[in-house]
């Protein structure tokens, strides 16, 4: 059966992100080998580029359901920047040789700009016979005029220039405001799924795993390092073809004027990419403990504010300041070592592509006095007119060369940032490929309707690979009554229901509804049919209404002041300033503690689940009104199965039997007469907790 919420997005359900993920565990849980310190660092630049393609294979599913539009972004970017390159060579040649020179336009040219063949230059050889271009060439003035535009030509190209350079701000204008919006929406969606993902399996995760994680680091991991499948697939995928189309069209237009200029350009290439190569390992590293460091100071700001009651009644605030302090710090310092490696190793390819265009600009400057034939100057005579090096033919080039090299330099220093976006995704990933312990099978049974019994049959129960909580506990409870549960601190009566909740499975033994193993039942049936109320009442800062009818949203105000009634709480909230719709504040913080109680028990009362489970439910409240509790419970508890965890005498000897747990095995099981007496472990429990509450 498919657990809730699977499916519902683009990339839920999609197991194979699971999967896949689950090759990038790493050491503490972040995707970093630390070994990799000690390995060498080729193998640790090929194990990187492994882990990255390992990386979008495991986003794919996410990406996929936004291929199309993805795409169409892409194209779109990419004609934007060819027809841009095409129109900085044409325009610089328009304006530095046609309008400031006077020379001829290209055919091209003129057809940009709406022009007849009388601004076109009329090269030798083309449309007249070969002794009349020699004559032509002895006559010193006729080829100028011949080849040079009209003053009242070239005020034309200038206005059709202008104007086309403002029609191709206005262009450049929209396509900045526009395209960074469109992909951050494609982006963000994506990133939501994956977020909603991660939490979905959060969920189903054990609580096991809960107790043993940090709540500040899922949230971390949730919120922050999901983030990164935005940055990690636009600077791995996306940034990277931009530049290395930046860097073909560079390396074709500088070997369109000199084919040594582009070979020397690719010699500067390979010290800035072994930099790269280099400098990976640490970046790594880097970055790992950058994340760690910020994942513990958002951990240690969840646990500060939920434990602020604590904190004051302990006069505690000052060593909660200091540790938060000396964790921010501590963020601080690795965040900005990360920082700083980035930039001076940024600076360092840098200073290799600033050298490699003085040395460049050198040469082309030496051409332009010299007036050298460019290499592909005549075959591209009809686009351009850089037959020969000159002013417009050093300004194209130069800003081809630095353009190319700066895009080389990008693609490194992505190389490196990629290390922080997969450390940061590889945490990310972590969460979504670990696997719940309990889990539903193949084809689980139908939950009864009509509620018979619950049994425990020789449970046994241990959290992780500890000594067990329960060893071998049996237990019946038939429909219509009351069992308390009643025992020691860690004697395993709240293990016993959480196995009931299955937030866990025994290590052996069964537990059983109507007779049928619990396991052969769906999780989410399981939980829809029983309900629980804690003493640790969560609330939350809605109205009373919502509070009692959570998590359902729409819910009769007829059936929620039955629930309240019969958890005595309508005596208090008749008395509220607007009743049902009194806002309750922050956890509940205008009630008392009492008054939070019969909340929740109204709340798990209006679940008209076939089980109740109620732990210590009345531990705050007056004698008085936990007897008017528990008789409305037992009155609406007909045909339902009630276990009560408690300590309160009182409680207790209103059940129909009482289960007394001792090491993890039900000792005793009777009613209260019938144990006392027995005069058994029961009967020395109570009389302890009797000798207690007088001493108190």
């Amino acid at each position: 059966m498919q657990r809730p919420g699977a499916g519902r997005l683009p990339g839920r359900g999609v197991r194979s992100a699971a999967d896949l993920a689950r090759v990038l565990r790493l050491c503490d849980a972040c995707g970093v080998d630390q070994t990799s310190s000690h390995t060498a660092r080729g193998g640790e630049f090929n194990r990187g580029i492994r882990d990255i393609w390992r990386v979008l294979v495991a986003c794919w599913p996410f990406v996929r359901p936004y291929g199309l539009k993805l795409a169409a972004y892409f194209s779109t970017l990419l004609t934007l920047f060819a027809i841009g390159a095409v129109s900085g060579i044409m325009g610089a040649d328009i304006f530095t040789n046609k309008i400031l020179v006077g020379h001829k336009l290209q055919p091209l040219q003129a057809f940009v700009l709406f022009l007849d063949d009388s601004y076109v230059a009329n090269p030798p050889g083309e449309g007249r016979e070969a002794e009349e271009d020699e004559i032509a060439a002895d006559e010193a003035e006729e080829p100028a005029v011949r080849d040079a535009l009209t003053a009242e030509q070239r005020k034309v190209v200038r206005n059709r220039f202008l104007l086309w350079s403002i029609l191709g701000g206005i262009m450049l204008l929209v396509g900045i405001a526009t395209m960074p919006l469109w992909g951050m929406w494609i982006w963000h969606q994506v990133n939501r799924d994956l977020r909603v993902r991660m939490l979905e399996n959060a969920e189903h995760l054990s609580l096991g795993y809960h107790a043993d994680s940090r709540a500040g680091d899922a949230m971390y991991r949730v919120y922050q390092d999901s983030m990164m499948i935005t940055a990690a697939l636009g600077r791995l995928i996306l940034e990277p073809l931009e530049m290395l189309w930046a860097i073909v069209t560079g390396l074709a237009v500088v070997a369109f004027f000199d084919l040594w200029l582009a070979l020397a350009l690719i010699v500067a290439m390979i010290p800035i990419v072994l930099l790269g190569r280099l400098f990976t390992p640490a970046m790594r590293e880097r970055s790992r403990k950058a994340r760690i460091a910020t994942s513990d100071l958002t951990s240690r700001l969840q646990e500060s504010f939920s434990a602020l009651k604590v904190v004051k009644a302990n006069r505690a605030e000052a060593d909660i300041l200091k540790r938060f302090s000396d964790d921010s710090q501590e963020a601080l310092e690795a965040a900005y070592r990360l920082r700083v490696d980035l930039a001076w190793r940024t600076f360092a390819v840098i200073v290799i592509g600033v050298a490699a265009l003085l040395i460049a600009e050198y040469f082309m400057a030496s051409w332009v006095v010299i007036e050298r034939e460019t290499w592909l100057g005549a075959a591209a005579v009809a686009i351009v007119g850089y037959t020969v090096w000159n002013y417009g033919a050093i300004s194209v080039a130069r800003e081809s060369f630095a353009g190319t090299s700066i895009s080389i330099g990008r693609i490194v220093r992505n190389w490196w940032i990629a290390q922080d976006l997969l450390v940061g995704l590889d945490r990310a990933l972590h969460l979504l490929s670990l696997e719940p312990e309990v889990a539903d099978k193949a084809n689980p049974e139908a939950f009864p309707k009509v509620m018979e019994d619950v049994r425990f049959d020789d449970v046994v129960f241990g959290y992780g690979e500890g000594e067990p909580v329960l060893r071998g506990a049996s237990l019946t409870a038939r429909a219509g009554t009351i069992t308390a549960i009643v025992g020691g601190t860690g004697a395993g009566k709240s293990t016993l229901m959480s196995l009931l909740l299955r937030l866990f499975d025994p290590r052996s033994g069964r537990v059983r509804i109507n007779g049928v193993d619990l396991r052969d039942y769906a999780i989410a049936d399981i939980r829809s049919n029983v309900a629980i109320a804690l003493q640790k009442n969560v609330l939350f800062a809605t109205t009373v209404h919502e509070n009692i009818a959570y998590p359902e949203s729409k819910v009769p105000r007829e059936a929620v002041l039955a629930a309240a009634r019969i958890a005595c709480a309508d005596e208090f909230v008749g008395e509220l300033e607007q009743g049902y719709d009194t806002e309750l504040g922050e956890r509940g913080g205008k009630l008392s503690t009492g008054q939070r109680q019969r909340l929740s028990i109204a709340r798990a009362v209006l679940r008209d689940t076939g089980i109740l489970i109620l732990d210590e439910p009345t531990a705050a409240l007056d004698a008085e009104t936990e007897q008017r509790v528990l008789r409305n419970l037992a009155q609406w508890g007909a045909g339902r199965v009630v276990f009560l965890i408690t300590h309160r005498l009182s409680t207790i000897r209103n059940a129909d039997q009482i289960a007394f747990i001792e090491n993890g095995v039900v000792e005793e099981l009777g009613t209260h007469d019938d144990l006392m007496a027995a005069a058994g472990r029961y009967k020395a429990f109570v009389e302890a907790e009797t000798e207690g509450a007088a001493h108190d």
